[in-house]
């Protein structure tokens, strides 16, 4: 899962704006300001049902982060947190 959907820059994060792109998720913020520093992101291939490949990117690490639990969940209520 990406730690973003727990840190205080979410909603102002470039490295989470280029996950959400390559997910075809809608942005919380269509033009982000803060650059974070050092994140990693994880990408795995998956194999679907029908022969298909999907793939999934998460920030599994990042010198920013800053912990705010629950922040993403407060940016987009009453929708499921991006698993």
């Amino acid at each position: 899962m990406c730690i973003c959907v727990d840190c205080h820059w979410v909603g102002d994060c470039q490295a989470y704006h280029a996950v959400e792109r390559q997910h075809g998720a809608p942005h919380l913020n269509a033009d982000p300001g803060f650059a974070p520093s050092q994140p990693r992101i994880h990408v795995q291939v998956r194999d679907l049902p029908g022969g298909q490949v999907g793939v999934e990117w998460d920030v599994r690490a990042c010198a920013s982060f800053q912990a705010d639990p629950g922040r993403w969940q407060r940016l987009r209520p009453g929708l499921a947190v991006p698993a």
